[in-house]
């Protein structure tokens, strides 16, 4: 089978997440999504984050109505911070029967090469990258051969704007899947 894996700190999830999720598993070349909640990115130091089991339950919550879209706490246990390269080595060992790939957005793909092992990333792994909108147009430094562009909508939401819309008491629903939102709403959480 062959697995599309959506790192991310998922905090909160939102709808264009499940957008893009869902778009690339319904025309890419994979037959699932995993959403891969990542307690702390080794790029995000300084990032507040909510609970991790707390975002894995969204994230839960969130892919209710959507089959071939699933979470994974694989990195939960995993030494921190962690690197998508032992993550990928340790989903290899666990799973065999498994083709994976990884998805990220088009921003990210510029600075890949700073990742660890990353010339090993890209020689090992098809990576499926979703359009954005980026003032910073450089050319990726890594060998671009098994990097596939998906033609998916440009989708231009944040977490981080959600957290700061919340904070401010404006209305968040609308960015939300409608079990996360009720889960949020009513809460403390994203209030500080």
């Amino acid at each position: 089978m062959k697995i599309g894996l959506f790192f991310g700190s998922f905090n909160p999830i939102h709808i264009g997440h499940i957008i893009l999720a869902n778009h690339i598993q319904q025309f890419g070349d994979v037959d699932k999504v995993w959403f891969v909640v990542t307690p702390r990115s080794p790029f995000k130091q300084h990032v507040k984050l909510t609970d991790d089991y707390e975002r894995l339950h969204m994230v839960n919550l969130a892919l209710e109505d959507y089959p071939d879209l699933e979470s994974s706490k694989i990195e939960f246990d995993m030494p921190q911070p962690n690197y998508t390269t032992h993550t990928l080595a340790k989903l290899r060992e666990d799973y065999p029967q498994h083709e994976f790939s990884l998805i990220m957005g088009e921003d990210n793909l510029v600075g890949l090469h700073k990742w660890k092992n990353s010339e090993f990333l890209v020689k090992e792994y098809d990576i499926l990258v979703y359009p954005r909108i980026a003032s910073d147009q450089k050319k990726p430094k890594i060998d671009l051969s098994r990097v596939k562009k998906i033609n998916a909508p440009i989708i231009e939401i944040s977490s981080t704007f959600i957290r700061q819309n919340i904070k401010d008491g404006k209305i968040y629903r609308p960015y939300l899947p409608p079990p996360v939102f009720d889960y949020i709403d009513g809460s403390s959480l994203f209030q500080n």
